[in-house]
């Protein structure tokens, strides 16, 4: 049975150039920018934020001069419920006809679960064939899969289903650890917020890196995590430690990264062994006494970098024993040096010494 005749927003194209009523800012601009259309393609059960999160981006960006223009498109045309409950008016249905520069596809906890239904990996189909590049964010990359998309391909998802989504699409290369992956003209991104960091990635990849960052400052997140960059913060991978005298331990550390925190040192504050130390780590955090350490002092130094401060403050302020020992561990963590991370992530001047 056809649709009922579904009812439409009204499709009024985002406001193009800096407005100072919002939260962008007059410094840079982008000149004689084309309009740069963006199918987002929605159904019931989607994630909100999914959809949101990248849409706020580029909304930010035409404060700047970027002219994105996003149709919400559903499989039949009709109006879609959101996983909050909250209805969703679109612009109209998938359509072969309707090309687009970017087809956006929001994800839900519903597929992860059960299998895509064939209607709605046939919605993603028919646009994808004529986008200029095709994203997902998050559980989105299932729909993608079973449209086809993903054949061959390496690409990312949240997490907690990156093994169903291997099983679901045995010849893509599915890696569980990366915020998004680009693969040709085609975009997967991890869990929910990552998605905030694809669209950074796309619009820095449209007008350029400056343009990101300011977005990205103006809507008070990071300039986008690199994409292999770990969906995970270290010290925040498990829950904090159930034991009192570990906790002990790791609030010390955490309250002062550049002390004296040798295995030796921190089993004399608790007047342990160094090897009933190392069990309780091993236990409770999965890790190494050294390894936490070296985290938290990670984090410190990237929050340092973020301030402004050069990459040989920021190591020292931490408690790394040198720059090239800090440099080891950010190329482990996130696959690029200090300064390659400064110049991605700062939006602060560099600090005088």
């Amino acid at each position: 049975m056809p649709p009922a005749s579904p009812s439409r927003r009204q499709s009024v194209p985002p406001e193009s150039g800096w407005s100072p009523h919002g939260s962008g800012s007059a410094d840079t601009t982008v000149t004689n920018a084309g309009p740069h259309h963006i199918a987002a393609l929605v159904y019931d059960g989607v994630t909100l934020l999914d959809l949101a999160g990248p849409a706020e981006v580029f909304k930010e960006a035409n404060r700047f001069g970027a002219d994105y223009r996003i149709a919400l498109l559903s499989p039949t045309g009709a109006d879609v419920v959101s996983n909050l409950g909250v209805r969703i008016a679109v612009d109209g249905a998938v359509s072969p006809e309707a090309a687009s520069d970017t087809l956006l596809v929001a994800g839900s906890d519903l597929y992860p679960r059960a299998p895509v239904p064939g209607y709605l990996a046939d919605a993603a189909r028919t646009p994808a064939a004529v986008a200029g590049r095709i994203a997902s964010i998050c559980t989105g990359a299932f729909v993608l899969a079973a449209a086809g998309l993903l054949d061959g391909k390496r690409a990312t998802t949240h997490w907690q289903v990156t093994h169903e989504l291997a099983a679901r699409c045995p010849t893509c290369r599915v890696e569980p650890d990366a915020i998004y992956v680009r693969d040709g003209s085609t975009y997967t991104s991890a869990g929910v917020t990552a998605g905030i960091d694809l669209a950074l990635a796309l619009v820095e990849e449209d007008h350029g890196a400056d343009l990101a960052r300011h977005v990205a400052r103006a809507l008070v997140v990071y300039m986008q995590r690199a994409g292999g960059q770990s969906q995970f913060s270290a010290p925040l991978q498990g829950p904090p430690p159930r034991s009192p005298a570990l906790r002990k331990i790791t609030d010390r550390v955490t309250a002062d990264p550049r002390a004296d925190h040798s295995l030796g040192e921190l089993a004399k504050h608790l007047n342990v062994s160094t090897r009933h130390l190392t069990r309780l780590f091993q236990d409770e955090l999965s890790t190494t006494p050294a390894r936490y350490v070296e985290n938290i002092r990670f984090d410190m130094a990237r929050a340092l970098l973020d301030q402004g401060h050069t990459a040989t403050q920021a190591a020292t302020l931490a408690g790394f024993p040198s720059y090239e020992s800090m440099r080891r561990v950010f190329a482990r963590n996130l696959k690029i040096s200090p300064a390659a991370y400064q110049r991605r992530f700062s939006t602060t001047r560099l600090v005088s010494a």
